[in-house]
Parts: structure tokens; C-alpha cells; sequence
């Protein structure tokens, strides 16, 4: 018994050692790339606004100040220090509108990944699994998603479920999720015949088990990237429907919202639109370059000896 623990608990020691190893590894090829991490970095600090939003916001998202229409940011002449990044059209803070925006735009990008990660995942799974006429089905399907525009396809969906903030997140979901579908099925089909495979298939383990426990784990790295893309495609996605009034709804601080209500006062007022514009390029930029690093990181091809 005393052999046996102690053989358990070199196992896990040497678990663990692997483990530190393969995570130096991963930080050194991922900070090699400065730009990952300026975005790692950026990425953080929106994570940390979104939730401190609610105690650092100086007003209410919703709140109007009837006396403080279009104010102008404070560096500008009629500026209020009230009000540091100015008002928009019926008096509501804009600093305050893209602090609590922030949270909505994180949320819709966990929220269209994790639902397109989970039925890609599954999906390309059993196609590269199973193969044959399973294959053939899933993969047709996939093709025709695929040959509609994006944005095209997400405003028809919406426009059938209805326009708000959770049919929007659910058409771009489905729009993202061919993308998963082949990546997974690629990765299945370049795995499936390695002799780990066979020797788990030869000692009797199910077809779940071989999918879930010992393909499964090998795919998560090229699916690990695109779920990294997908969040600022999401992002943007989100915006758009938002801009042409099919996704969020006024009065909701989701920013593709903000610029279509201040598409009127572009001449007159500058902040209520290029501020939503602002939050939406460093939000989609800092996201893009900590898929790049992830890639530099995961990808064994990448990788400088």
C-alpha cells in the first residue's frame, strides 16, 4: 500500500510539473507576440470596467439631464465637467452609456461562442466521427449556411424571429457556427487514424468516449483561435444589427445602438458617434490580436525552436 501511494503521488507530481510546463511554454510563445499582449491587456481592463460599471459610472445609463443636451465633451468649448465625454440627444451621459455598453458587448460574446462553440463542436464531431452519408448531410447544410453574406443571413433570421438583443445573439450564433462545424471535423478526420485512436477503439472504449475523452481534447487548440475571432465577429455582428435597428432596442447602452440613434447628429455633434465607433475598433482590435497570439501559442507550426 505504502509503494502504491507513493507511486500515486509521484503520478500526480509529475501531472503537475507537465502541466507548469505546458503553461511557461504557452506564456513564452504567446508574450513573444507584443501585440497579443498590449491586447491581452486592453481586453483586460474592458472585462474589469464591464464589471465595476455599475460603481464608476458617474450617472445612470438612462438617466436625461434635460438642461444638458449634446453638451460637448469637456476639452470643448460648452463642455461640463458634469459630464466628461459629453451628453447625446435627450441628455444621457455618454461615458456612462459606454461603460454599461461594455457589459453588453462582453455578454453578447460569451454568449454567441459559448452556443456556437457547443453546437460546432458537437456537430463536427459526429460528422468527422461517423463520416459516410452523416457526413455528407451535416457538411451540405453547413455549405448552404455558408454561401449566404453574414450579416445577410443574421438580418433574415432576425427579421423571423423577431427584432431584440436575444433573437440577434441567437441568428449570429447560428451564423458563426459552420465555422466550428468544419474546423472540428477537420481536426476529427486528421485524428481519428492515429494510433492512440486505434488503441483506445481496440481496448473497447465507446464511440462517445473515443469522441469526447480521446479526440476531443486534440481538436481544442485550432477551436481555442476561432472562438477568439468569433467573439469580435460577434462584437461586430451585434453592432450592426443593432445600427439598422434589428438587434438591442432604445433605450439599451449597447453601442451599435448609440450610433444609430446619433446618426442624425454626426454633423452636429461628433462625440455621440465616433465614441460607440471608438469602443467598438479598440474592443474588435484588442480581441483580433489575442487571436493572433493564441495562434502563435497553440499552433505547433508557428512555433520557433
Amino acid at each position: 500500500m505504502t509503494d502504491q501511494t507513493a507511486s500515486e503521488v509521484d503520478t500526480s507530481q509529475s501531472k503537475k510539473q507537465m502541466r507548469s510546463r505546458m503553461l511557461s511554454e504557452f506564456w513564452f510563445y504567446f508574450s513573444e507576440n507584443r501585440g497579443a499582449v498590449i491586447g491581452l491587456w486592453v481586453f483586460a481592463s474592458l472585462v474589469l470596467i464591464a464589471i465595476l460599471a455599475p460603481i464608476i459610472a458617474p450617472h445612470a445609463p438612462n438617466e436625461q439631464y434635460r438642461d444638458a443636451l449634446l453638451v460637448p465633451p469637456v476639452w470643448q468649448q460648452g463642455g461640463d465637467w458634469r459630464f466628461i465625454l459629453g451628453t447625446d440627444a435627450v441628455g444621457r451621459d455618454m461615458l456612462s452609456r459606454l461603460l454599461y455598453g461594455a457589459q453588453f458587448s462582453l455578454f453578447i460574446g460569451v454568449f454567441v461562442v459559448t452556443l456556437s462553440v457547443l453546437g460546432g463542436v458537437s456537430i463536427g464531431l459526429i460528422a468527422g466521427y461517423f463520416r459516410g452519408a452523416v457526413d455528407t448531410v451535416i457538411m451540405r447544410i453547413m455549405d448552404v449556411i455558408l454561401a449566404f453574406p453574414s450579416l445577410l443571413l443574421a438580418l433574415v433570421l432576425v427579421a423571423i424571429l423577431g427584432p431584440g438583443l436575444v433573437n440577434a445573439m441567437i441568428a449570429i450564433a447560428i451564423v458563426l457556427q459552420p465555422h466550428f462545424v468544419r474546423l472540428t471535423r477537420a481536426s476529427v478526420l486528421n485524428e481519428i487514424n492515429r494510433e492512440y485512436v486505434i488503441s483506445a477503439r481496440v481496448a473497447g472504449a465507446s464511440p462517445f468516449y473515443l469522441m469526447t475523452k480521446t479526440v476531443l481534447p486534440n481538436c481544442l487548440g485550432p477551436v481555442t483561435v476561432q472562438a477568439t475571432l468569433s467573439f469580435s465577429n460577434a462584437i461586430l455582428d451585434a453592432a450592426a444589427l443593432g445600427f439598422l435597428g434589428m438587434g438591442a432596442q432604445p433605450p439599451t447602452p449597447e453601442w451599435g445602438t448609440m450610433l444609430a440613434e446619433a446618426r442624425e447628429f454626426i454633423l452636429r455633434a461628433w462625440w455621440v458617434v465616433t465614441l460607440p465607433g471608438l469602443a467598438i475598433l479598440i474592443t474588435v482590435l484588442a480581441i483580433n490580436l489575442v487571436g493572433d497570439g493564441l495562434r502563435d501559442a497553440l499552433d505547433p507550426k508557428l512555433k520557433r525552436s
